[in-house]
Parts: C-alpha cells; sequence; structure tokens
C-alpha cells in the first residue's frame, strides 16, 4: 500500500528556454528604472483621477472605455498602499512620496514584458519556424514605441496583452482539436480564449475589434466542423454549444462582472454624479442620496417637488422659474407673451420648487390620507416661489419657433386665458393605474388645450434669460425622446397653505426615510447607456493625427519633458520596423491575391497544408491589424499616434511570416535563399541599430546636446523640443 515510498517521486517538465530568454529580456527593457521620471507623464494625468476616485470609492464615469482596465491601474495603486491624495491637474507635476509611482506602473510594464513571449508562441502555433517566431518576439520586443507605451500608467499595453492572449489561446485550442478535443487541455484553451476577449474589450471598446476577429475566425471553423461527416449530429451540437457558451455567454458574463465590481467599489457621491439620473443618484452615498433621503416615494396633490429634465443634454437641469419675464419683443423682431419666464436651470435652486395641484381644489398641501397623482390625472403645477401656474399657449417659443412658449401665467386683464392644465404621461409605467413615484418615474406633461408637451430644446436663451436654458411646448412630437421625460428628484408633503410659511418650508429638509436602492441591472443599463452616447466636446489636441500619418510614422508625441535639461520621452516607433511592417502587410495582400487567382484556375503553387496555413497567419495577423486600424478612419474624435499601437502589434507578427515564406518559396536556389538571408539579418541589425539610436527619448533618462537631438529629427514631421540655451 505504501510501496510509492520506495520509489522517489519525479515530476519532469519542457521548458522552452527561448520563452524564458524572451520573458526575461521583456520584463529587463519594461521594468528598467519603472519609477523614472517620478512625474506625471501624457495621460497619465488622465487615469491617475480614476485611481485616486477608485481608492476614495468616489463613484465617476469615463467614455472612453468600460472599467476593467481603470481597475487593473487601480489594483496597482492598492497594491502599493496609495491613498489616493493627489492632484492631478498638471503634465509634469512632481509626484508626491505618498504616491506609489513603480506599483502605478507595473501592470502595464508586466503585461508589455509578457506580450513579447505572446508573439513567439503565436508564430509557433501558426506552424511556422522557431526562426520566424523568434523574429516576430524580437520586433515586439525592440519597438520603441511599444516600450515607452508599457512603460507608463497607460492601457495601450495590457490591451495589446490581452488581444495577443485571446488569438494564442484560440490557436491552441484549434490546434488541439483533432487529437483532444473535449479534454481538459481543449476546454482550458476555449475558455481561455472568451476570458481574453472580454479583458479586451472591458479595457477599451477598441478591444471589440480583436474579439470580431476571434468569432469570425471561430464561426469560419465552426461551419467546416457542420461538414465533417465523420461527427454525429450530437457531437456536432456539442461542439457548437461549447464554443457558444466560452465564446458568447462567457465574456458576456465577465463583462457583467467588470461593472458589478466597479459599482460595488465606487459607492460614494462624485463630481460626475449629475450626468446620471436622479435614481442613480440616490443610489450613492453622500450627494443627492443625502439631499434626497427620507422623501415620500409616491407623488401627491399638494406634493412640493422639483422636476429634473431626464435627457440631461446639454447640461443636467431643473424645470425653473423667475419674476422676469419674456421681452416685449424679441431681437429678431417677433413679439412674446411677456409672461413670467420658464426655462431649465443646471443648478439647485429654490426657483426649481413647483407644486402639484389638483385642478378642482384651492389647497396647496397635502390631505391626509394623501391622496396620489397616477398616469392619467390632470394638474397644474404652481411655482413654489412666485405662486403662478405653468402655461402653454399659441405663441412662438423665444429660440425654436416651430414649438410653443412656455411661461407663469400673469394676468394682464387682456384676452389672453390661462392654458396651464396637463396630463400626466408616466413613461416607464407598468399599467394604466400606476401612481407617480419619486425619482422613479419618468413622467411627460401633455398639454390639455394644445397637446402639446413640456419639453427641453437645449438652446441657450439669450442674456434675458440669464443663458438658462429653453423650455418649449412641442407640438410635433412622433415619438417619445429623453428631451420631453421628467423625474421627480427632491420631494416634499407640503403642509402649509399661506405663501410665506410655504416659502420657508421649501428652504427645511425632509424627514421620512424611504429606501431608493436600484438594482445592479438597472445601474449597469444606465451607466453603460450613458458610457455609448456620452460624448466629450473633442477639442484639437497639438499632438493629435490622422491614421493616414501613423503607418509611416509621420507624427510623433512628446510625452515628457525634463523641467532643467533636455532629457525627454516621446511615443516614437523604431522607423525601420514601422516601414518594414507596412511592405509586408502590402506584399501579404498581394501574393494572397495572387495565389487566389491562380488557385482559381487549377495552378496550385503551394501545398493545400501550407497554403491553409499562410490564410490562417493572415486572417489573424493581417486581419487583426486591419480590423484594429481601418475603423479610425470613420470615427470622428480626436485621435493619436498610440491608437496604432493594437494594430501595429498584429502587423508585426505578420513581418517574419512573410520573410519565412519569401524564404521556402520564392528563393528557388540556395544561393538566393543565402542572399536573401543576410538581407534579413543586415535589416535586423539595422531595426537593433535604431532601435539604440532612439533609446534616450524611450527612457528619457540621459540629457542630449541640442545638435544630438536635431540628428534625431529624421522627418520634418517629427516634434523634437531642443532647448534654448
Amino acid at each position: 500500500m505504501l510501496g510509492f515510498l520506495k520509489r522517489p517521486v519525479v515530476v519532469t517538465a519542457d521548458i522552452n528556454l527561448n520563452i524564458v530568454a524572451l520573458t526575461g529580456v521583456g520584463l529587463l527593457s519594461r521594468l528598467w528604472h519603472l519609477s523614472y521620471p517620478r512625474a506625471v507623464v501624457f495621460d497619465e494625468v488622465y487615469y491617475g483621477q480614476y485611481i485616486s476616485f477608485y481608492m476614495n470609492r468616489i463613484f465617476f464615469l469615463d467614455d472612453s472605455g468600460p472599467p476593467f482596465g481603470h481597475m487593473l491601474l487601480a489594483l496597482g495603486g492598492y497594491l502599493g498602499g496609495f491613498d489616493g491624495n493627489f492632484l492631478w491637474n498638471r503634465i509634469g507635476a512632481e509626484y508626491t512620496s505618498n504616491v506609489p509611482v513603480w506599483a502605478l506602473r507595473l501592470l502595464p510594464a508586466l503585461t508589455g514584458a509578457l506580450s513579447v513571449p505572446l508573439g513567439y508562441q503565436i508564430a509557433l502555433e501558426l506552424r511556422f519556424s522557431h526562426c520566424a517566431a523568434m523574429g516576430a518576439a524580437l520586433l515586439l520586443l525592440m519597438d520603441n514605441a511599444l516600450i515607452t507605451q508599457s512603460r507608463l500608467m497607460l492601457l495601450e499595453s495590457p490591451l495589446i496583452f490581452f488581444n495577443l492572449l485571446a488569438v494564442l489561446s484560440y490557436l491552441k485550442f484549434f490546434n488541439s482539436q483533432k487529437h483532444s478535443a473535449f479534454s481538459l487541455r481543449w476546454w482550458f484553451w476555449l475558455i481561455l480564449t472568451g476570458v481574453a476577449c472580454a479583458c479586451a474589450v472591458g479595457i477599451k471598446y477598441m478591444g471589440i475589434f480583436t474579439y470580431l476577429l476571434v468569432l469570425g475566425v471561430a464561426a469560419v471553423h465552426a461551419w467546416q466542423l457542420i461538414g465533417d461527416q465523420t461527427l454525429s449530429n450530437v457531437r456536432v451540437f456539442c461542439h457548437l454549444l461549447a464554443r457558444a457558451v466560452a465564446l458568447l455567454v462567457a465574456p458576456a458574463t465577465l463583462y457583467l462582472l467588470f461593472f458589478y465590481v466597479h459599482l460595488a467599489l465606487l459607492c460614494r457621491s462624485g463630481p460626475h454624479d449629475q450626468i446620471m439620473s436622479s435614481a442613480f443618484q440616490a443610489s450613492l452615498e453622500g450627494g443627492l442620496a443625502r439631499i434626497t433621503q427620507g422623501q415620500p416615494l409616491e407623488v401627491a396633490f399638494g406634493s412640493q417637488v422639483t422636476l429634473r429634465n431626464v435627457f440631461g443634454k446639454p447640461l443636467p437641469c431643473w424645470l425653473h422659474s423667475h419674476q422676469n419675464t419674456y421681452p416685449m419683443i424679441y431681437e429678431n423682431g417677433r413679439g412674446s407673451s411677456h409672461q413670467q419666464q420658464v426655462t431649465c436651470y443646471p443648478f439647485k435652486d429654490v426657483n426649481n420648487w413647483w407644486i402639484i395641484k389638483d385642478p378642482g381644489k384651492h389647497q396647496l398641501v397635502v390631505s391626509n390620507p394623501p391622496r396620489p397623482v397616477r398616469h392619467g390625472d390632470v394638474v397644474q403645477l404652481v411655482h413654489g416661489m412666485t405662486t403662478r401656474l405653468l402655461n402653454t399657449h399659441d405663441v412662438a417659443a423665444p429660440l425654436s419657433p416651430h414649438a410653443q412658449e412656455v411661461s407663469c401665467y400673469v394676468d394682464y386683464n387682456i384676452s389672453m386665458p390661462a392654458q396651464n392644465l396637463w396630463r400626466l404621461d408616466i413613461v416607464n409605467r407598468q399599467s394604466d393605474k400606476d401612481t407617480w413615484k419619486t425619482i422613479l418615474s419618468a413622467v411627460r406633461f401633455v398639454h390639455l388645450n394644445t397637446s402639446a408637451v413640456l419639453k427641453l430644446s437645449g438652446a441657450h436663451l439669450p442674456d434675458w434669460g440669464f443663458r438658462q436654458l429653453e423650455v418649449v411646448g412641442e407640438k410635433l412630437s412622433p415619438g417619445h425622446h429623453e428631451s420631453m421625460a421628467w423625474n421627480v428628484e427632491e420631494h416634499r408633503y407640503g403642509t402649509s397653505q399661506e405663501q410665506r410659511d410655504r416659502e420657508l418650508e421649501l428652504h427645511t429638509p425632509t424627514q421620512v426615510d424611504v429606501s431608493r436602492n436600484l438594482s445592479f441591472m438597472a445601474r449597469f443599463s444606465e451607466l453603460q447607456w450613458r458610457m455609448l452616447t456620452l460624448r466629450s466636446e473633442d477639442a484639437e489636441h497639438k499632438y493629435s493625427s490622422t491614421p493616414l500619418e501613423w503607418a509611416m510614422l509621420d507624427t510623433n508625441i512628446v510625452y515628457w519633458l525634463h523641467p532643467r535639461t533636455s532629457a525627454q520621452i516621446h511615443l516614437l516607433g523604431n522607423i525601420v520596423i514601422w516601414a518594414s511592417a507596412s511592405l509586408a502587410t502590402a506584399a501579404y495582400a498581394l501574393l494572397f491575391l495572387w495565389y487566389l487567382l491562380r488557385r482559381r484556375r487549377a495552378i496550385h503553387d503551394l501545398p493545400e497544408d501550407v497554403w491553409l496555413r499562410w490564410a490562417l497567419a493572415g486572417s489573424l495577423c493581417a486581419g487583426g491589424w486591419a480590423l484594429n486600424y481601418l475603423p479610425f478612419f470613420l470615427m470622428e474624435k480626436t485621435l493619436f499616434l498610440y491608437h496604432y499601437l493594437p494594430a501595429l502589434a498584429f502587423q508585426l507578427l505578420l513581418v517574419p511570416l512573410v520573410l519565412q515564406h519569401f524564404a521556402d518559396h520564392l528563393c528557388r536556389t540556395q544561393l538566393q535563399r543565402n542572399l536573401f538571408s543576410a538581407l534579413v539579418i543586415a535589416w535586423y541589425s539595422a531595426a537593433c541599430h535604431v532601435s539604440n539610436t532612439l533609446r534616450p527619448l524611450t527612457y528619457g533618462d540621459r540629457s542630449l546636446s541640442s545638435a544630438e537631438l536635431l540628428a534625431l529629427r529624421w522627418k520634418d514631421s517629427w516634434d523634437i523640443l531642443i532647448r534654448k540655451s
């Protein structure tokens, strides 16, 4: 029974020393003096503020991408003991002693270093030689732009890592398909493919391009699998189900998990609250939650409310009025009703309060018991501070002449009767008997006389309207739009019938507690929608560029300049590598089309297995480059050189594969192969020389003279900073 104790326990392992060496050199290139410079470098000023928000658990909204990448950076700060106390307001600002610079930059550096052996393994899985695989890894290792980007607190390096991991995992899964389907190894690589795709999308929306690439290749292989007559129907179904679970369900679940952790961590009110709905704000600690704590849930006749526009664009704002009236004559010569102005005001103010009045009664207080307002009820809205009723009539709005003017009615004893009855339409109701709920209900006010809907036009009124936002009655409303929807944000049951007592009441906080916690899915849906639709104003940047400038490296970015010396860090690629990558991509495309045309004529230049390997390599490498590059031509946003780096990583994998194809299939004689090998060695030597020459601009650890800096300006379009003596 204990016989195994009589023999030694032996463990054997296959260790690829090439992978070990590449990993070691990759770590050395990325981790060398990682905490230098101890200053904010370019977009670290952008990501750093979000790390501080995580450390202080303050809610924020970033429309650049999902939260997984931000959480990775924050994890480095957490492990380094960062307390979040640093003012991220200026590029070049010196980090204080409490900022663990090395820890904050560690995860991007690690992912950048590990991308090197991933490139090596991808080439091997594509069934190319160890020499070609080493070539691909060395290109990823040597490129100066990839080194620079991975040594800073930025997200392109993790994105590239998960892109490459997704491709490698799928290739390992695909290559194990014939011999070990449904084995533990097969399941591991299939699930890891889905996980890596989810992580790539979770870092930046750009990751979806690689996800689509993997799904596309997997769909082609699945189609081929369906036609495999050696497999039973049940086995084919199991294959398809496994792929659907691993490549669709698992990534979606993981994507939701990123947001779940994100929202669980960021539980406190912050500077981005007002972008979100009132219900979302009320679910956060502090801020609106503190203001609205204890509000009654159901709006009743006599309730005192503030009404926030659900659309929130161009600014979050509340229905507002004040004693000033519309001008008799506008600047364009049109006339107005000269009634009291009604606007949407983007700040908390006592003039935002309104009283929900029953048209059939005079009282402005809540009865006992309260009589809730329901969908379809007719109401009047009384302005709390001036006691005038919300009104609209057939008079053109000041800035939107196609719509009706909205005002608070002033009785000038002329032939302009009050038209102040509104029908309540609860947009998100469950039934026609729903009651109007604080924060939760999105409602429309439909004018009884004209059928106009109370709407935020979004236009800024002139100085006579204090630059507040215009509110109109929209008669032509073919469908529901969020600019027509309002929700009650602050709410109390009014108890004062006299105006003086009511004004005092409007300034006092409420007391009774009612919980309004949103479900996770409701918060996720709103946050995701805001991230997809929120568009910050893209101002022109000194270092912004166009996709046409990227492929041949016609631009660069100055990331950091030493405050006293000429030491500087640039995002600047290895021009030999970048130009060669573009040429290799063009060469692959031409060769692929040539082979395809000849195969159509039944001329097979390549054996079938070589052709399939060549097509798969192109699908993943050239396809990965195209999917991560070409969409930028359609994007209307400020673009920078670093947006090209994920596409470049795929392009660099293609270069040695094209070189090996030339050597194996286009060089006919041994002499041609020898000459071609010599040219490849010379080319790699030139790439190494350029990488070393640009090293001072990559690491920024050496001050160069003006002459040395001028010598590095190889293109007139490059911006190399030279200090004046």
